[in-house]
């Protein structure tokens, strides 16, 4: 059986935490920050973990750990 391939849309998405977490940025961090509070940016800057509902789904798609 061939190698399973990375999903490269994936991988430049999310990563694979040191704990096997997925951590993923947040969303609306990408432009119209004007009128968004300085609050609301730097809570945004921070990585986000995936939620368990789409751990799995999101693991198949990176099976090399990437």
């Amino acid at each position: 059986m061939p190698k399973m391939k990375t999903h490269r849309g994936a991988a430049k998405r999310m990563k694979i935490s040191a704990r096997g977490k997925i951590v993923r940025a947040h969303a609306g961090k990408s432009h119209l920050l004007e009128h968004k509070s300085s609050a609301r940016r730097r809570r945004l800057r921070g990585g986000g973990i995936l939620s368990h509902a789409d751990f799995h789904r999101a693991k198949r798609l990176l099976p090399n750990g990437r």
